[in-house]
């Protein structure tokens, strides 16, 4: 991941409470990502429901290699639709998802479709920080701090954590190190009296 820019991961934790309230959830709620899609005006699908999407193709995309991509977002007069993988996990899905959104939440371009002279070869334009922003805000709307903060003090593990979220053991993992969550909570076990008996 390239270095974000100096303020943005309290951005995104700011913007993970904000988007709660919106939705009339706690700080330390569960955000559903089809929730907060349709709170942004963006339509969810899958292959299945693109219009004229050939036969192969559709084969391609769901039976050759049922996990090798994730989601797209892309967007038609005004209007940001998002193509999932039915065929991830659940936790992948929330992920794959919350991903998408936070490009359209951030405001980010999207990227160019740069097909062949005879069409039949297509590449796509890479934007590293636009996707290494995603990431890191997806990952933080789907576990904000005060979220972790709070089920850590309520005595959940990371497996009851990742199972309360609708998310990933590894997304679980890394959330919680990546925001000392692990650190501050062993340090006051530590320093309380009932773990010096």
């Amino acid at each position: 991941m390239s270095k974000l820019e100096r303020g943005f991961k309290s951005w995104a934790e700011r913007i993970a409470v904000a988007v709660r309230a919106e939705l009339d959830l706690g700080p330390g709620d569960p955000l559903d990502g089809r929730r907060l899609a349709d709170h942004l005006g963006v339509q969810l699908i899958t292959p299945h429901d693109v219009p004229g999407i050939a036969t192969d193709v559709l084969t391609q995309l769901l039976d050759v290699d049922p996990t090798g991509w994730s989601a797209v977002s892309y967007a038609l007069n005004g209007a940001t639709t998002v193509i999932l993988n039915p065929n991830n996990s659940a936790p992948r899905q929330a992920s794959d998802l919350m991903h998408e959104l936070s490009h359209q939440i951030r405001g980010h371009q999207p990227s160019l479709l740069i097909m062949s002279e005879h069409g039949d070869f297509a590449m796509r334009s890479f934007d590293g920080k636009q996707e290494d922003e995603a990431t890191w805000l997806g990952a933080t709307l789907l576990l904000p701090r005060p979220a972790l903060l709070a089920a850590a003090a309520e005595g959940m593990n990371n497996d009851e954590i990742a199972g309360k979220f609708g998310v990933s053991k590894s997304l679980t993992d890394y959330r919680v190190r990546m925001t000392g969550i692990d650190r501050q909570v062993s340090s006051r076990r530590k320093r309380s009296p009932s773990s010096k008996k």
